[in-house]
């Protein structure tokens, strides 16, 4: 049986894994270790159903669970053999991870490394441009995990800005949505949701996109301008397989701004309702692939975001048998 103290390589590697980004912080994971294998479940008790009625964000989330296990691990010298939905007759069994001496022959010690230092920052980003090779360095990350990351082009802009309002509109009617944001963001103590150390302590900027969190701690000024530019992850079909590569795109894309300086905050708002997705689908991305997620990436301004916080390993990890 692996070994999953938080002192172990396979302990460490999952401790890693659950830094990933989710949908409100949500932690939608939990891990079931086996003598050589590591197998990733969707939690379902963590299933956010009025934001995400078919459990997309979910998904997303774990995927970027699996690729932060999968960076984590091959940092400390191992391979990881990935099996995705390896049961058809268990949807919530997403990945079955086989772990192997040898190490990667890819294994990239500056993603490892920008997995503690990676934030979703809320506040507006500066106004200097991040460089095309950056945003094409990017792309390419995420492009190697199966998925499309494309530029929003300034042209589009206000398009995506029109699809995030319109998918707040919306949510904001929807049974049970205000009370799950509630439930979700502002707490002081905690170890999962958006803290209130994490969130803006009043209404988004002009130009700045936001969902609806409670209020928070972290001052901006109204007359700040939002200079952060927009990715749409896009597969090109749309099923729990996509979403779950969609999921290892983010983290892939996330974590290589974090090594290349960038500070970054996915959007799933605008993918999380019918008319907005498919505006974005259309007018944005031409038909050609199904959004998955929106990516603000910028520079930050200054002063360090504390960590969000995270669940103990004994609470989301289990052992084969028990």
């Amino acid at each position: 049986m692996l070994d999953t103290s938080p002192a172990s390589t396979v302990g460490a590697a999952i401790s890693l894994a659950c830094m990933a980004p989710s949908v409100h912080n949500s932690q939608p994971w939990r891990w079931l270790v086996g003598d050589r294998t590591v197998h990733l479940y969707a939690d379902l008790g963590r299933w956010l159903p009025a934001a995400d009625p078919q459990g997309r964000d979910m998904v997303i989330s774990c995927g970027a669970a699996l690729h932060h296990l999968r960076v984590a691990l091959g940092a400390s010298g191992h391979r990881a053999l990935v099996h995705r939905l390896p049961n058809p007759a268990d949807g919530d069994h997403l990945a079955a991870v086989e772990v192997r001496e040898g190490g990667e022959p890819d294994a990239d010690l500056g993603l490892a490394a920008a997995i503690p230092a990676r934030r979703s920052d809320r506040r507006p980003f500066g106004s200097w441009p991040v460089p095309g090779a950056f945003v094409d360095e990017l792309a390419g990350a995420g492009a190697s995990h199966g998925a499309q990351v494309r530029h929003v082009d300034p042209g589009l802009r206000t398009t995506v800005l029109r699809a995030i309002r319109e998918a707040d509109t919306i949510q904001a009617d929807l049974p049970g949505y205000a009370t799950e944001l509630a439930l979700w963001s502002g707490a002081r103590t905690g170890a999962d949701g958006v803290p209130s150390s994490n969130l803006p302590a009043g209404p988004a900027p002009e130009g700045a996109v936001a969902r609806r969190f409670s209020p928070g701690e972290l001052r901006v000024r109204p007359d700040d301008p939002d200079g952060a530019e927009l990715l749409i992850i896009a597969t090109s079909s749309d099923d729990p397989l996509s979403w779950l590569r969609a999921g290892e795109a983010l983290s892939a894309v996330t974590l290589r701004a974090a090594v290349l300086g960038l500070a970054s905050c996915p959007l799933s708002a605008p993918v999380e309702v019918a008319a907005p997705r498919a505006l974005l689908r259309d007018a944005v991305l031409d038909g050609s692939a199904m959004p998955q997620i929106v990516l603000r990436i910028g520079w930050a301004p200054p002063g360090q975001l504390p960590r969000t916080p995270r669940r103990r390993l004994s609470e989301v990890v289990s052992m084969l048998g028990e």
